[in-house]
Parts: C-alpha cells; sequence; structure tokens
C-alpha cells in the first residue's frame, strides 16, 4: 500500500483501479467466455478497454464484449492462472490459426494476440 499521495505525481507507486471495463467476449451456448491474449513475450493476458468505442477500433467491428469491474474481471481469470490485465492494448494481431500461419496485419489500437482460452461468465 502506498503511504503518500500527492496529486502531481505522474505514476503513483500503486495504480488506481481501472473501475468499469469493456471486456472482449465469445459467444457460448449458456453463457459468454471473456477472451485470453498473448502479450508481445508471450504471457497470458485479459484485456480490458476504457470507452465503449475501443472494442471495435481495437479488435473489429464484429467485436462483442461486457461491461465488468476490474475486480471482476481479475477474479475470471485467475482460475486459468492469467494474472496480467492489459487496459487498452495500443496494437493487436488476429490469432494465428495454424501451423505457418501469418499473424497478419497489426491493428492500431501494449500489443495482444488472441489465444482462444476463456473464463466464462453466467
Amino acid at each position: 500500500m502506498c503511504l503518500f499521495q500527492f496529486d502531481d505525481d505522474p505514476e503513483p507507486e500503486e495504480p488506481a483501479p481501472a473501475g468499469l471495463l469493456y471486456v472482449p467476449v465469445r459467444p457460448g451456448t449458456h453463457a459468454v467466455a471473456v477472451r485470453v491474449f498473448h502479450t508481445p513475450p508471450g504471457s497470458r493476458t485479459t484485456v480490458g478497454l476504457t470507452t465503449v468505442e475501443r472494442p471495435a477500433a481495437t479488435l473489429g467491428a464484429e467485436q462483442s464484449w461486457i461491461c465488468l469491474p476490474e475486480s471482476v474481471l481479475r477474479s475470471l481469470a485467475e482460475p486459468l492462472g492469467v494474472e496480467p490485465l492489459t487496459v487498452d492494448p495500443t496494437l493487436t494481431a488476429p490469432a494465428v490459426t495454424g501451423p505457418g500461419a501469418s499473424a497478419g496485419s497489426l491493428r492500431a489500437g501494449s500489443a495482444v494476440r488472441d489465444v482462444g482460452h476463456a473464463a466464462r461468465t453466467a
């Protein structure tokens, strides 16, 4: 816990909670599943976006999303062993679909790549 907080501190010791996030999801049979992505170094991460326009701008117009508090998103990802949360990624790439497949072009929009793992939400 940070003992001191200064209004003019550009990088506080501990980041403030992100609040409500627009979270990319995949449709399921009875519920939706939170999408899990890869960072450029290869670790798995969940993604939260801070405005309603960002899911389409970052991941495409067809991307479904739900609104979740940061704490709930972290709770859903924890059982999957996914600890990092990327808020407002700046670059994305489509998922690689098979051996030797090209990752395609990057979309402007910290970089992430979809890995197809998901945490279910009710």
